[in-house]
């Protein structure tokens, strides 16, 4: 969890992000920052922007204007609005080796079995050893609860154990921050449960994420820092207390009252 000094030593910072698709503004000039060990929860309703800034974040989308900086170092950019995009592969790739990402609906090759799919990436991206990397992917599978499924494929698994095949797959890169866009959203509840806990013991352990979520308990119990955005601003950010207990803006009051259950 958050540190005395995280807040020196930011592993993802965003600044005045822009994007756009067409006509439709997504993002209209957001500023976040993830320091090093910290948690930072994004919600917001349907549309906010919060899935967007996140692939933004991991340069899955290019943005209009703005800066993305990973680790202080900020991302090459040439060209301008919609004709933006990264100038430098190599600086893409090797940030995007150090930010794994974890999607809604896992990703998981089906034709290779839960080891074999969390050993990929190191392998092939990375070049590491492979008899280091299957040590490293059996310790990730046993760490969320899985190590048992080794040897079987995807389509054999629940929602939750694939998810948390996903997590370990993440984890298996050795990255500098895990990235989650709606983690549990595609489980239902007893599964989403298994994932939640797999996330809390990782914020436990001090590991920096940005997570996107519709869980508000989840978001509460996990993050350093909240992100409520609404129509592509930040309407209110700050500490779970702060954000849950007494939130300021009457959007986020309405917003809290339709998804924290009673």
């Amino acid at each position: 969890m958050l540190t005395n000094d995280s807040k020196t030593d930011p592993v993802i910072e965003i600044r005045d992000l822009h994007k756009s698709y067409g006509d439709l503004d997504v993002l209209k000039g957001v500023s976040v920052t993830a320091g090093r060990g910290e948690v930072l929860s994004l919600i917001g309703s349907s549309g906010s922007g919060k899935s967007t800034l996140l692939r933004c974040a991991n340069l899955l989308e290019h943005s209009q204007s703005g800066e993305i900086l990973f680790q202080g170092e900020p991302i090459k950019w040439k060209g301008t609005g919609a004709n933006r995009h990264p100038s430098d592969r190599k600086q893409v790739t090797r940030i995007r080796t150090n930010l794994s990402m974890v999607f809604q609906q896992f990703n998981l090759w089906s034709h290779m079995t839960i080891l074999e799919n969390v050993m990929e990436a190191p392998i092939t991206v990375l070049n590491r050893d492979p008899a280091e990397v299957e040590a490293s992917a059996r310790s990730y599978l046993d760490k969320v609860g899985i190590g048992d499924k080794c040897d079987v494929y995807p389509a054999q698994l629940s929602g939750g154990q694939q998810q948390r095949a996903a997590i370990a797959r993440g984890l298996c890169m050795e990255p500098k921050a895990l990235l989650f866009d709606e983690p549990t959203s595609a489980l239902d509840p007893e599964l989403e449960q298994e994932v939640v806990r797999v996330i809390q013991d990782l914020a436990r352990e001090g590991r920096t994420m940005m997570i996107v979520t519709h869980d508000m308990r989840m978001a509460a119990d996990v993050s350093d820092q909240v992100v409520f955005l609404h129509q592509g601003l930040i309407e209110e950010q700050g500490s779970p207390n702060e954000l849950f207990g007494a939130p300021k803006s009457e959007r986020l009051q309405q917003f809290l009252q339709a998804t924290l259950p009673a």
